[in-house]
């Protein structure tokens, strides 16, 4: 109230205005090598799911919301990023993770490969291997480190040290028997023997142990069960390396020393619980590094924002950590997402009205209808040809699924230009409209790399 007192007065407006124009013009491009480079990629974190997340996070904090300002938002340098695909207009989170982490934009399905590749078709693969920033980091001495709330044989990690005309080939029993037979090994296997990473944390467990390795966190769960048929342990395979650690729970990371740990692994059954991340951030200074938020994606494919728009909140978080634990002066922070999703918020609401809340006035169906909709997914339910009296239900719960416009199974991405924040040395050069895959460039530029 205080506030809303204090934005009646054209002063307020032009004080505040007046400080942001000072700080522009103090503004300098940092113009030598980075030491560190850290890459955070929200999994569909479109430009409006920042601005809903930006008022849920003032809203969690007792404002209003709309004037709050976000980790990411502090940052001085940003551009957008055109994010089709070779082959889609709308992409996947595959396509889009080559792009970023490669440099070149590929096709739908295909992780670390060029356009010239076709999914699923295994003998493509073969000379059309593209190489990350992350790869192209530790062949010259850095540390480096991927940590995830997916498995982290999920494309967006994936793209960072494997090559694989499918996304889907976590483990060998994921891969035909006649690619297999052809030469194609499962992303698991390639990540622990294409790079030498420092650093892995996230989920996908099952992917690395031989078929039927009861699950250390969910010994009695048969569908977490491990998954090789060369009855391979991977973990095994990573941890021969010097002074390295596997870690499966909390309490084990947290014990973890620094000092005298070189490479640490952690695997998680479930995709990583909410505070996780941040604290993963304490490894950060071992880092040349990617760090994924992926259950944005998965809230948004399930119709559910509160899902979406909470991990992106926590997803912040972790960035406003990871800043605290660097300094802008050696280390180049990115902050962008693969693609959009169909999400949309709207209807004329007042002023700190709650995020998850109901737009002012009914529909022209005399029914009221929330702020946030979606253009398609699970959340389209129509009783008698007309959609669903939300007045009973409780839009605030968890797991509501706001309406949507097209019944699909699950939501799906959008088309338009994602946002890049940057801070850090060469940060400037992240300005204006551009390919999702000149990310990558100037990342290996800052960093001095081949």
């Amino acid at each position: 109230a205080a506030l809303y007192e204090l934005e009646k007065e054209p002063a307020y407006w032009d004080a505040q205005a007046r400080a942001t124009l000072d700080a522009a013009l103090k503004l300098h491009p940092r113009n030598h090598r980075a030491k560190n480079i850290i890459l955070f990629l929200g999994d569909g974190m479109g430009v409006s799911t920042v601005s809903a997340a930006r008022i849920l996070r003032g809203q969690m904090e007792g404002a209003s919301g709309e004037e709050t300002v976000l980790a990411m938002d502090t940052f001085p340098y940003l551009a957008l990023s055109k994010t089709y695909s070779v082959d889609k207009q709308v992409a996947d989170s595959a396509s889009t993770a080559t792009a970023y982490h490669c440099g070149v934009k590929a096709n739908a399905k295909t992780v670390g490969l060029s356009a010239n590749a076709v999914a699923y078709e295994c003998n493509t693969t073969f000379g059309n291997e593209v190489y990350s920033v992350l790869r192209r980091a530790k062949a010259q001495g850095k540390s480096v480190g991927i940590v995830t709330t997916t498995r982290v044989q999920h494309a967006s990690p994936a793209a960072a040290y494997a090559h694989s005309v499918s996304r889907s080939w976590y483990s060998d029993a994921d891969i035909p028997f006649s690619a297999r037979k052809q030469g194609c090994i499962d992303i698991a296997t390639q990540m622990v023997t294409n790079v030498d990473i420092d650093v892995i944390l996230g989920g996908g467990r099952m992917y690395m142990t031989p078929k039927g390795t009861p699950d250390p966190e969910y010994p009695t769960s048969n569908s977490r069960k491990g998954d090789r048929k060369d009855m391979r342990n991977l973990i095994d395979v990573w941890l021969k390396n010097k002074k390295s650690h596997y870690v499966w729970h909390r309490k084990e990371f947290d014990e973890i020393n620094a000092k005298t740990t070189d490479r640490l692994m952690g695997g998680y059954a479930d995709m990583l619980a909410h505070n996780q991340v941040t604290q993963m951030n304490e490894l950060i200074h071992l880092l040349c590094g990617v760090i994924v938020r992926g259950r944005i994606d998965h809230g948004h494919h399930d119709g559910i924002a509160k899902l979406a728009l909470t991990e992106a909140v926590m997803f912040d978080r972790a960035i406003e950590r990871a800043a605290q634990l660097t300094k802008e002066s050696d280390t180049l922070t990115v902050v962008t997402a693969d693609h959009s999703h169909v999400f949309t918020f709207g209807g004329n609401t007042p002023r700190g009205n709650p995020i998850f809340g109901l737009a002012p006035k009914k529909a022209d169906d005399k029914m009221p209808f929330t702020s946030i909709l979606y253009a398609n997914g699970p959340g389209y339910v129509h009783i008698n040809g007309t959609r669903g009296n939300i007045t009973m239900v409780d839009y605030y719960d968890e797991e509501y699924m706001q309406q949507a416009a097209v019944p699909l199974d699950a939501e799906t991405h959008g088309g338009e230009d994602v946002a890049i924040y940057a801070k850090g040395p060469m940060a400037h050069l992240f300005h204006g409209v551009k390919e999702q895959n000149y990310v990558a460039h100037v990342m290996a530029f800052a960093a001095c790399l081949e």
